[in-house]
């Protein structure tokens, strides 16, 4: 497969070279990342069905969670199929047009910048319910739900209009091998011919207003959380409660922090497979952890669960 030859002045597509250094392991691979797409979705789509059908469920805080369920979804589908179709060497797998390229990076950036404001939206939900929760009614009402949501899907969407702009309007006239496994910013601008620089400081004002603006929220929230768990008396009730803060909290970590080394820069990271490596966690691990960070100990979703498959047991009999 031979790239393009570099007397082009605009590229009509790109080679995505995926993980072509890990050749012998290529099998493995895509069983690993089969694996998980497919445990993405199940786990998400159950998400989704069980809130909708569970009566019991229709709470604001279950109305955020199929929100992010509906995001993860999309979040991952956007990307794996094509790293996928690239590691069986199906025709055309490895190969994206450049306006495909462009909007694969779209709605990638539109539905992680969601994302990042809708976990900020959830730690607050959390805040008013574990502090304030004789208010959290008229604090966090249907309205305010369906306005909390709303701002966050049109935040996610505005956030990649000005860096994709920005991007349409370089010229791409090297090779046209992108030695990624999705259409990212930064490989990308390593290819393009013209100058990056008002590309790359749109990136990071953009980047760093999104992830601190969400990420200090979170963390504030939180933080208001473990001081008034730190006031409780009974010592089950205490452990529990930082049990399911502290799960909630690494997975965030691990999502904000690769996040931060991706995107909190100007330049391209001197190692490109571990940047790879990196993107693999916020892109692809962390929405299948996720659901279950966010369900495995809530008791209500568990039951909601439990009815599902039973009742579905006992009408297939």
């Amino acid at each position: 497969m031979q790239p393009d030859t570099p007397n082009q002045t605009h590229m009509a597509e790109f080679v995505l070279l995926g993980f072509a250094e890990a050749h012998e392991s290529r099998l493995f691979l895509f069983v690993l990342f089969l694996t998980i797409y497919l445990l993405t979705l199940v786990e998400n789509l159950a998400i989704i069905l069980v809130v909708g059908l569970d009566h019991r469920l229709h709470r604001p805080m279950y109305f955020f969670l199929t929100h992010l369920s509906c995001l993860e979804i999309g979040y991952t589908s956007v990307t794996v199929p094509k790293m996928l179709a690239g590691f069986l060497g199906v025709a055309g797998g490895q190969r994206i047009s450049y306006a495909g390229c462009l909007s694969q990076l779209f709605i990638f950036t539109f539905l992680g910048a969601t994302e990042c404001l809708l976990l900020a939206a959830m730690a607050y939900d959390r805040y008013v319910a574990i502090c304030l929760p004789l208010r959290y009614g008229a604090l966090v009402s249907w309205g305010a739900c369906g306005r909390l949501a709303a701002a966050c899907w049109l935040g996610g969407l505005l956030t990649p209009t000005l860096p994709i702009y920005l991007m349409s309007r370089l010229t791409f006239c090297g090779p046209n091998v992108i030695d990624h496994f999705f259409c990212d910013a930064s490989p990308l601008l390593a290819l393009a011919c013209s100058d990056v620089g008002p590309k790359e400081t749109a990136d990071l004002l953009v980047s760093l207003a999104v992830l601190l603006a969400s990420s200090v929220a979170i963390a504030a929230s939180y933080g208001r959380i473990v001081r008034s768990l730190l006031r409780l008396r009974a010592a089950a009730a205490r452990r529990k409660a930082f049990s399911t803060c502290t799960a909630h909290l690494g997975v965030l970590s691990l999502f904000y922090g690769t996040l931060f080394f991706m995107y909190a820069r100007t330049r391209v990271a001197p190692s490109v497979s571990f940047s790879k490596v990196v993107s693999v966690f916020y892109a692809i691990v962390t929405p299948m952890l996720n659901p279950l960070i966010y369900t495995l100990r809530n008791h209500e979703v568990k039951g909601a669960l439990g009815r599902a498959f039973s009742c579905s047991s006992w009408k297939g009999r």
